[in-house]
């Protein structure tokens, strides 16, 4: 009983975390005969403070057992695509440099990152994806830009 309370717990901290993010898709990298397979997850993410930007970000995800339960730690690989897919607008001024989203890659320790940056001379959202850990992170990042209109200048803070 305490280990099916255990696991049900985990789930739903698990849950939480990606709250923020629609899953669009996923393809099978390897096959576990016991789990689920694990897989790369493409997941889409409003940019909560900019109106009309969409990061798409792809990382593994692993299967198994482990994975089944949340206790497996994902690879460090991620990439990271954003776009304008409608008008642009801000709500209000934004930080010149601002962690945007934050998921576990692992039951404790690991996160997955996306900063967005303002290049306010060329007009521009940049937006970097990376993953770090309490003791050590990892170099691999991954960046994207979305220019935006002239006419809409970047409000910062």
């Amino acid at each position: 009983m305490k280990t099916q309370r255990l696991a049900f717990v985990l789930f739903g901290a698990i849950a939480a975390c990606t709250a923020g993010a629609e899953q669009v898709g996923e393809v099978d990298t390897v096959f576990k005969l016991i789990g689920p397979d694990h897989k790369i997850v493409v997941e889409a993410y409003d940019d909560p403070q900019v109106a009309g930007v969409t990061c798409y970000v792809s990382r593994a995800k692993t299967g198994g057992v482990k994975g089944a339960f949340g206790l497996a730690e994902d690879k460090a690989e991620a990439s990271i695509a954003c776009r304008q897919v409608g008008p642009v607008s801000f709500t209000e001024p934004i930080k010149k440099r601002d962690e945007i989203f934050s998921e576990r890659q692992s039951i404790m320790f690991k996160r997955l990152r996306v900063v967005r940056m303002v290049d306010a001379k060329r007009n521009t959202l940049v937006y970097l994806s990376y993953s770090d850990r309490l003791v050590e992170g990892s170099p691999q990042n991954s960046v994207t830009a979305v220019p935006v209109d002239r006419a809409t200048p970047i409000p910062l803070k």
